[in-house]
């Protein structure tokens, strides 16, 4: 029903979602599309309040970024701290710029251009969501691992010199056989077959005493906001509380400090990329309907500038995640 005024004279409409009357100089469409972006940033902002308020409770424990994100595709044990995260941000907002331009040649009725522009967002969309899904490999898969004490702490393997050590460099496999749990042993327990971890507790313990130059580093930050590294004899003793072998990040255990910057780092980038991969999709719809004239027909570009108003914000709130995340 349309909302009416009435005056001495007639009756006049407030506004019935036509193109005559345009509160804020823009259309029903483009108003619809700012209030879902106000309301989706009240929601990004709820999410990000909430990990600033779990890494100020548990910041002694919380993990280093330089330390978690420093792989680059084909460059295999080359330490790059935060090169390919920083070359994702900067392809995201680059296709936020082919996006202006597109909504620019838009208004300009130029259909060839527009689809140019259109193609170039796309695909700087699907090397963004790309390039996510491989972070979130090599942040499950983990690189050096750790072990995890029966109280819960995290403890992690270095060198005299305080670089740290991967499992693989030290452990030792033992004579005893593990025997994998499968359907004919067990039904409850099928699964964990396939998620054992490379070496036992017994394993780690056993090639951490015959390396005497390792030391053992725990997850809490000192002032200098660097991790503590405890002496050798402290080291064994720690040690010899280990409970489990913890390789990569999930939603149970982090090799790389607080077990809750895993549950947000999957939550909310994850929530990020299914909006980037969401407007992917939206830009590959308008980019073939340009192709088919269809809003060279109506003479106007104006679902283009739409779908780029929620490009930009996508773009936007990653700006937000990458400060939070990587460099706070």
């Amino acid at each position: 029903m349309e909302a009416t005024v009435t005056t001495a004279n007639n009756n006049e409409k407030t506004w019935g979602g036509g193109e005559d009357i345009q509160p804020l100089g823009a259309s029903y469409g483009k108003m619809m599309m700012w209030f879902f972006i106000v309301s989706d940033a009240l929601t990004f902002s709820g999410f990000l309040a909430a990990y600033g308020f779990s890494r100020f409770k548990f910041i002694e424990t919380w993990p280093l970024a330089d330390e978690v994100f420093t792989h680059f595709p084909f460059m295999h044990g080359v330490s790059a701290p935060m090169y390919y995260v920083a070359l994702m941000t900067f392809i995201l907002i680059f296709s936020s710029v082919t996006m202006v331009l597109a909504v620019d040649a838009g208004h300009q009725l130029k259909k060839t251009k527009v689809a140019i522009y259109m193609f170039l967002t796309i695909v700087g969309g699907f090397i963004f969501v790309g390039s996510q899904a491989w972070e979130w490999k090599n942040f499950i898969k983990g690189e050096y691992g750790a072990v995890e004490t029966a109280g819960g702490s995290l403890l992690q393997f270095v060198d005299k010199e305080g670089k740290r050590v991967a499992l693989n460099e030290f452990a030792v496999k033992l004579p005893e056989q593990r025997e994998a749990l499968t359907r004919s042993h067990s039904t409850w327990f099928m699964e964990d077959a396939e998620t054992q971890p490379t070496y036992t507790v017994a394993e780690v313990q056993a090639g951490f005493k015959a390396h005497p130059e390792l030391l053992i580093r725990t997850e809490n930050l000192t002032k200098e906001k660097k991790k503590t590294v405890l002496s050798r004899e402290d080291s064994e003793t720690r040690l010899a509380t280990a409970k489990y072998v913890v390789e990569g990040a999930n939603l149970t255990r982090n090799e790389y400090g607080s077990k809750l910057f895993a549950d947000f780092f999957f939550f909310i980038t994850g929530f990020h990329g299914f909006h980037v991969f969401s407007g992917v999709i939206i830009n590959i719809i308008i980019f073939f309907n340009v192709l088919l004239g269809t809003y060279e027909k109506r003479r106007s570009y104006e679902m283009v500038e739409k779908v780029g108003l929620y490009w930009h914000f996508v773009d936007l709130v990653w700006v937000f995640v990458f400060t939070v995340f990587y460099l706070v």
